[in-house]
């Protein structure tokens, strides 16, 4: 017998430590070559970490949210024979390691084998956090759920067909009752990097937000007749295309919007080009996917990759390269977008443009009140690099080009 130990892999950037983000497998567990044991986190990506070897787990390096170093020992296993450690390049180099969806199928046996005992009531199931959210937002006790992955590892399949069988917490049947248990959820994986995000936004970046109404009439008007007679190789069109696009002609006047600040060194960097983040919620949670170069993109064009990175990023299979670098961000909370938001600028960017909900509006058009498509932009901006004045005019000349949606085609 002998023991072999998989350390830390490093995971790219740089970085000199990882969070645990998921454990496939528990002290006494079995594994086989080329299973996924664990699940790490950068700042970026998720990376699924493979066994080099197959044998017994008999020690893990930690528990869930914690930090560990790039080469720390990660996992030990009991093998058959002494085959001492894997290198960080073994592990990453195995086929199971790469960013992706947690919860992702992945090639079985030709026979499928036979399914797990379900975890004791008292035992905490594996599974992985999407997961969890959707066994919450369905009601079912995962302890309940029989797991049918690998050591026991409960499957959103598991949860849907355990869902089908009609198996379902009984409801109360009399009325209201006190509740009074309580739940502790550990801040770990992308929510803890938002958090810590925001909070570097917030603590390091004065913004000034300014706010405007948009009559958006005309471009609705245009963006109905595009989609009727778009081409069948052509996406649906929302407003964040035309809004793309508006940006890259009010950038080419004011060229400080589309910037990024280190503040540590003092140092301003202008781009020219206009790679714009859009924000988009993912069941993870918040990621900011990049259309690189908008400014050499068509409306069509940008309506594409927007569509293309926000389903990556849904599916948790964006790269590394996808959700960094961005150059100014779109915030767009699309029919919840309320009447006013304060984004939180996109650290080290020194701008956001929020996009708030269309609503009909009466507006006075000298004579009389007509209805119109009215709509909010909620725009912050960093006020050590960007003067109020210069906010507001950005503004107002992406409001005229909206109001007056030919101008976003007209070259020069």
């Amino acid at each position: 017998m002998g023991e072999f130990i998989i350390k830390m892999p490093d995971v790219g950037e740089g970085v000199a430590e990882a969070e645990l983000v998921e454990w496939h497998v528990k002290a006494g567990d079995p594994v086989r070559e080329d299973m996924v044991i664990a699940a790490v986190m950068t700042d970026k990506a998720t990376v699924e970490i493979p066994s080099p070897v197959s044998g017994t787990v008999i020690w893990l390096a930690g528990e869930i949210g914690d930090r560990i170093a790039v080469k720390a020992p990660l996992v030990r296993i009991e093998t058959v024979s002494d085959v001492g450690e894997a290198t960080p390049a073994q592990i990453l180099q195995a086929p199971a390691a790469a960013p992706a969806k947690l919860e992702a199928a992945r090639p079985g046996p030709v026979a499928p084998p036979a399914p797990a005992p379900a975890a004791a009531p008292a035992e905490k199931p594996l599974a992985a956090p999407s997961v969890r959210l959707f066994a919450r937002e369905n009601g079912v006790d995962l302890r309940q759920v029989q797991g049918t992955g690998p050591a026991g590892r409960v499957l959103r399949e598991d949860v849907e067909q355990f869902l089908s069988q009609g198996a379902a917490p009984a409801t109360l049947k009399n009325g209201f009752a006190r509740k009074t248990s309580t739940e502790e959820i550990k801040l770990t994986g992308l929510r803890r990097r938002i958090a810590e995000k925001m909070v570097l936004s917030t603590s390091r970046i004065p913004h000034i937000t300014y706010v405007e109404e948009v009559d958006m009439t005309a471009l609705e008007e245009l963006r109905a007749t595009m989609n009727r007679d778009r081409r069948s190789s052509h996406p649906k069109l929302t407003v964040l295309p035309f809004l793309m696009r508006a940006l890259v002609k009010a950038i080419s006047e004011q060229p400080d919007v589309n910037a990024t600040f280190d503040d540590d060194a003092g140092i301003i960097t202008r781009h020219g080009a206009v790679h714009i983040g859009i924000a988009t919620q993912t069941p993870a949670g918040l990621t900011v996917p990049v259309v690189r170069h908008a400014e050499a993109r068509g409306i069509w064009d940008c309506a594409a990759e927007m569509n293309r990175l926000a389903e990556a990023a849904r599916s948790g299979t964006a790269t590394r390269d996808e959700l960094s670098g961005s150059t100014i961000t779109i915030s767009s909370l699309g029919a919840l977008g309320g009447i006013v938001s304060t984004p939180v600028i996109n650290h080290p960017e020194v701008a956001i443009i929020g996009v708030n909900k269309i609503a009909t509006r009466p507006v006075w058009d000298g004579a009389q009140f007509v209805p119109r498509k009215m709509m909010n932009l909620s725009s912050s901006f960093d006020h050590r690099i960007i003067d109020g004045w210069d906010a507001a005019t950005f503004v107002q000349r992406i409001r005229t080009l909206l109001e007056t949606p030919a101008l976003i085609f007209i070259e020069g």
